[in-house]
């Protein structure tokens, strides 16, 4: 059963990296919950039966062969093996027998509502605004940075609508020029004030955004796929130059949060972050009453799993109301 609602939930959860390029919508933070609830359906289906697409990864069309390195196998893919021409293959490392499960450690909490590539220059943006007397009289920003940063959220992106003042908050998010102009401007971070229009349209903010390229460093490249956890970086070196000539240079590897960080989070960081995201959409009551129960999973007994669920107000589920827009 569980064989056939994986294969399920594979053939039909796919979604493409084209969420996250061009014009960004909602849907980037609506994929991952999507593939949850198609799985959860895949599970009901297979119990009640019903068989699925197999085998879902090495079949001739199926998801090695037309999603990741192709039916004979890509060496320059990650993770994609050459070595068995003839039979598609993907290698994919797995704990050994008894081995903890640690890849949650490989995660990094986000303190800034942003890309996660963007914390660090967030963090220096506060740093370096301090040093600045006016940033009228800047002339050019160079972010040197990873090729994943560059060519991600960067002008290697070549997306010009990471340089529209117009675009959605989920392209600006994954826009290296704004996030760090914005903060360069504003000295704050917050997840709808920093988005909104009277920052996204602030003719000194957009003049600074303008002012902005990244480039890929090499040595910062190499930093951001080093598996040293020590030496694991997500952030670059930037120039600023002024209009007489002066630069102002400056470096960070990790973000403050970042358990290497200035300011490694610790639970009062956490617990902060939950109030200031619900703060408008739930009580205090409601708020209080999920950190209690989140603060004590060790002990909650199955019955208790669903008080792990955020009751928001009745009038704030406006959008789910039915209406005439839609089928149903």
């Amino acid at each position: 059963t569980i064989y056939q609602a994986v294969q399920q939930a594979v053939h039909v959860g796919f979604s493409t990296r084209q969420s996250r390029k061009g014009e960004i919508s909602s849907w980037k933070a609506y994929a991952p919950a999507h593939a949850g609830k198609l799985a959860i359906e895949a599970v009901d289906r297979a119990m009640r039966g019903e068989k699925s697409p197999s085998p879902i990864y090495e079949g001739e069309d199926s998801v090695i062969a037309w999603m990741l390195g192709g039916r004979g196998g890509d060496a320059s893919s990650p993770g994609v093996s050459a070595t068995r021409a003839s039979q598609p293959h993907y290698d994919v490392p797995l704990p050994a027998p008894g081995e903890p499960c640690r890849a949650i450690l490989d995660s990094y909490t986000k303190e800034h509502s942003a890309e996660y590539q963007a914390q660090a220059w967030i963090d220096l943006a506060f740093k370096l605004r301090q040093q600045i007397a006016d940033l009228k009289t800047i002339r050019e920003i160079v972010i040197h940075t990873s090729h994943h940063t560059h060519f991600v959220i960067g002008t290697g992106a070549n997306d010009p609508q990471k340089s529209d003042p117009n675009a959605s908050r989920e392209t600006l998010d994954h826009s290296i020029m704004f996030i760090f102009a914005a903060a360069l401007h504003t000295g704050f971070w917050h997840h709808v004030k920093s988005y909104a229009s009277e920052v996204a349209k602030h003719p000194e903010v957009v003049a600074l955004w303008k002012k902005i390229t990244t480039r890929e460093d090499a040595e910062w490249t190499r930093r951001y796929h080093s598996i040293d956890p020590k030496e694991k970086a997500f952030g670059g070196r930037v120039e600023i130059i002024f209009n007489d000539g002066n630069k102002l240079t400056d470096e960070i590897a990790v973000a403050n949060a970042h358990p290497l960080g200035a300011r490694p989070f610790a639970r009062a960081n956490y617990i902060h972050k939950f109030q200031s995201l619900t703060e408008e959409l739930i009580s205090a009551d409601e708020s209080q009453r999920f950190i209690q129960t989140a603060q004590r999973l060790g002990e909650l007994k199955a019955g208790e799993l669903g008080a792990l669920n955020v009751v928001l107000p009745p009038n704030k589920l406006t959008c789910a109301t039915r209406d005439e827009r839609g089928i149903f």
